[in-house]
């Protein structure tokens, strides 16, 4: 069976530009595993990428805001996923769609309907969700930065929920980085990686939803690229 993520990950540029990325995150991390972190380095770490990702929302409030409880729906729903996103690893790697749901759930509440919270509305993008969720469950030799990413903009790129799709693949993008070994202690910011040239970030991800094959080929050395600043916006770069 043919490994989609496998022939992402082969395209030009790309193997030296996740290379790159993945060792400018094991500079952060310290010969991968052996430098000490704290609980207080994490919860940080999922603050700011709470801020970062309703940020890209179009949310005002700063971190120190967000971290006082202030905050318009938005930036409340992402700081509560934030608390409750490492907690669901169990239900990704079981799950994936299952998992999603929660994440649209936790972050949407006091935005949407509360029927219309973790309930897919889109037949067409279930079905994407669902076929992401099969890719997922098969072995792949490709780099996590790569499936960490694939995942990111399949997910915003199917819409399968009414409302916070972008918001549930960033945090379903950190759940993979934790997934796959990237980073275990989740203390780097994918979110802020993207918010740091938010421009760019939603130019590669309109790109992605061309139908022909750059899209995807940009997505990636785009993310190579958010991924260097997301291991620099780490509390450990500090």
């Amino acid at each position: 069976m043919s490994d989609p993520f496998i022939a992402a990950a082969s395209l030009e540029g790309v193997p030296s530009a996740v290379a790159a990325a993945r060792d400018g995150i094991d500079a952060v991390l310290r010969d991968r595993g052996l430098r000490k972190t704290a609980p207080a380095d994490t919860a940080q770490a999922l603050l700011l990428g709470a801020w970062a990702t309703a940020t890209l929302e179009g949310s005002a409030y700063t971190v120190d805001e967000l971290a006082a409880g202030a905050g318009d729906a938005t930036a409340r729903g992402a700081v509560r996923l934030s608390t409750e996103l490492l907690g669901l690893l169990p239900a990704w790697q079981r799950s994936p769609v299952q998992a999603l749901a929660r994440i649209h759930a936790i972050a949407a509440a006091g935005s949407v309907d509360d029927a219309e919270l973790g309930r897919p509305v889109n037949p067409e993008g279930v079905a994407r969700l669902t076929n992401l969720a099969r890719l997922l469950g098969q072995a792949t030799e490709a780099p996590g930065l790569v499936v960490a990413a694939l995942v990111h903009a399949e997910i915003a790129d199917a819409g399968a929920f009414v409302s916070h799709n972008a918001v549930v693949a960033r945090a379903a993008e950190r759940l993979v980085w934790v997934a796959k070994g990237i980073d275990p202690a989740s203390v780097t910011v994918p979110e802020a990686g993207h918010v740091a040239d938010a421009p760019a970030y939603f130019a590669a991800l309109e790109s992605y939803r061309s139908s022909d094959g750059t899209g995807v080929h940009q997505w990636l050395l785009y993310a190579a690229d958010a991924a260097t600043r997301a291991a620099e916006a780490s509390p450990l770069s500090r």
